[in-house]
């Protein structure tokens, strides 16, 4: 995402009535009365295995040996997990024209279905630590754990819910390649470096996984596992899905997550959720800010991004957010 786009103020998202509407007022709705989860239990400790697993191959950056492997044992692990898996192979051109192979990586549940919802994350790490307050790590590779690993995480324990309880909706779990091997910092241009983010959901936007395919909405999870995280509105969510935005957060609320769910509004943030909007399926970014200074967290494209500032109640907070919306959305 273009996490790196000079803080480009930002926020996070709303979810449909779940498969009914993806437009209409964006007015935050308070929750009235107790509410009682239908959803199975998401379970904090295998989400953050899921997470140190990831991490344990070391930076996958896009093309890299430990990017590779890691792919092998995402796509085993969906298959594991009754998924119908797709290996979406690309050759994406970086920044300074480098060409790199990636992959992205659909688990589809219930792929019959025709009303279906996509959740979805990059898998990727970020090839530079050039947000690290020390200079000489700038070229360093990051383990990525809150920005990349942490929303894979969740996707996989989701995977986990729905092998057990089978949900009555379509539900696809995309895992975007080469989200966070846009222009380094260090690159003094003044031009736009929007396109040189997010290869992977472009790619993906432009030749869906399967052809003709639709869904009715998308959820878009990045960086929500970090310590001290706090979620709020992102506009361009609010722009293209306001219902969604405020189904997502009202849902929260109602599960008792709601210290970590604002209702205040951030700002744009280039993400993976602008193709998949683009492309016509309204899509919300839940992304994670720092609660203390609003901004991206401390440790957002610095070597500190690792499994130290992992927190197990942010990511059950948005976990169980996830599988409630998955499991009380009514096929249309």
């Amino acid at each position: 995402m273009n996490k790196t786009k000079k803080y480009t103020t930002w926020v996070l998202c709303t979810v449909v009535t779940l498969l009914t509407a993806c437009t209409g007022s964006n007015t935050p709705k308070q929750p009235t009365e107790e509410y009682t989860p239908v959803a199975p239990t998401f379970q904090s400790d295998s989400a953050y295995a899921f997470v140190e697993r990831q991490c344990a191959f070391g930076p996958r950056v896009t093309g890299s040996e430990a990017h590779e492997q890691c792919g092998t044992w995402l796509s085993a692990e969906f298959i594991r997990m009754g998924a119908s898996v797709t290996e979406q192979r690309a050759t994406f051109t970086l920044y300074d024209g480098k060409k790199v192979n990636g992959m992205n990586i659909i688990a589809a549940y219930n792929p019959d279905a025709t009303d279906r919802l996509i959740i979805c994350a990059h898998w990727d790490s970020r090839p530079w630590a050039d947000h690290d307050p020390d200079e000489a790590r700038h070229h360093t590779p990051i383990d990525g754990a809150n920005d990349g690993a942490s929303g894979v995480a969740v996707l996989l324990e989701l995977a986990r819910l729905m092998q057990q309880t089978p949900p009555q909706i379509g539900v696809d779990l995309i895992c975007f390649d080469a989200e966070d091997c846009g222009t380094p910092e260090w690159v003094e241009d003044e031009g736009s470096h929007e396109h040189t983010w997010c290869l992977g959901s472009q790619y993906w936007a432009e030749h869906h996984h399967v052809e003709g395919y639709t869904a009715n909405c998308a959820i878009l999870l990045d960086m929500v596992g970090g310590s001290n995280t706090h979620f709020r509105r992102e506009l361009f969510s609010l722009r293209y899905a306001p219902q969604l935005t405020d189904r997502i957060w009202s849902m929260a609320h109602k599960l008792g997550c709601g210290q970590y769910f604002s209702y205040d509004e951030g700002g744009y943030v280039t993400d993976d959720h602008l193709p998949v909007n683009r492309s016509g399926i309204p899509c919300v970014d839940v992304i994670g800010s720092d609660q203390t200074g609003g901004g991206f967290a401390q440790t957002w494209h610095t070597t500190e991004d690792n499994m130290r500032h992992i927190d197990r109640h942010i990511l059950t907070a948005v976990g169980r957010t996830m599988a409630e919306l998955i499991y009380t959305a009514t096929p249309l």
